[in-house]
């Protein structure tokens, strides 16, 4: 494990200064990459892929319980030192870098079954949407994120935080809340607190893109009825109304009601 005297070592040698704008807050704690580990529920034979592994503290935390690791890394400077950080301390396990915008990654070394990352809280949401999708052979994935949107990604439907992002990620699959983490762990500390979402997938059938488009209505003006808020999807409120009503919804009920089914019930019934 990397230590926080190490870590700014590290940042010290590449005469890195963490942005903001690439979301550069590092873990410095080794107890908190355990936990972060334990909560991801790898296996021995899984093949992980992190997002933004950074200068590796959460890479070699997860390569003590597998063997093979893809890191995804878009910062040359952090990518430089990540190989040499991983001969130094986990010199027995394989690791294939692929240095990229992880929101441009279509293809990687290996299929990963798990993921596991500490993602930048501007991008959190369509990173990991964009990996959970293009990747259906990720099972499972443990992400790091600003605790607000923790709580959007694990919310059930009924509640002011459950929207968009919410109905998406229950798509692919079961998302909840698996820890809260301080601001004391990183470096340099955040401004706002954060928090783990564990995600299972479940196969699921259906016109995805029909879905996600109702998804988009019915959240777009969430203070209207779906009658009103699918109007355009539907080509008129008229419409709406007849295909809400074939799909057994209440027209008057509004987006943050409907569960992932309600959703694909409404998309397979226009």
């Amino acid at each position: 494990m990397l230590g926080a005297a190490e870590i700014r070592e590290l940042a010290a040698e590449l005469d890195l200064r963490p942005t903001k704008k690439l979301g550069q807050n590092f873990v410095i704690d080794p107890n908190t990459i355990r936990r972060i580990v334990q909560a991801a529920h790898l296996d021995s034979d899984d093949s992980v892929v992190e997002i933004g592994p950074g200068l590796g503290s959460l890479t070699l935390g997860i390569l003590e319980q597998v063997d093979q690791l893809t890191a995804v890394e878009v910062d040359p400077k952090l990518a430089s030192i990540l190989e040499r950080t991983i001969a130094k301390h986990a010199p027995d396990k394989k690791v294939e870098l692929v240095a990229a915008d992880a929101l441009r990654v279509t293809q990687l070394p290996k299929d990963p079954t798990a993921l596991v990352a500490n993602l930048p809280y501007n991008i959190s949401v369509p990173v990991l949407l964009h990996f959970i999708e293009t990747f259906p052979t990720i099972q499972k994935a443990l992400v790091m994120v600003q605790a607000e949107v923790a709580h959007r990604l694990a919310a059930k439907p009924g509640g002011k935080e459950y929207g968009a992002p919410s109905a998406k990620l229950a798509w692919f699959g079961e998302a909840r809340l698996a820890g809260n983490v301080g601001r004391n762990v990183f470096w340099p500390a955040p401004q706002v607190d954060s928090a783990l979402v564990f995600f299972e997938r479940n196969q699921r059938q259906g016109d995805k893109q029909e879905v996600f488009r109702v998804i988009d209505a019915a959240f777009a003006q969430r203070r209207k009825t779906l009658r009103q808020a699918l109007a355009t999807w539907a080509g008129g409120s008229t419409a709406a109304q007849e295909i809400l009503e074939r799909a057994g919804i209440d027209p008057s009920a509004r987006g943050e009601q409907l569960g992932i089914d309600d959703f694909e019930a409404v998309a397979s019934s226009k």
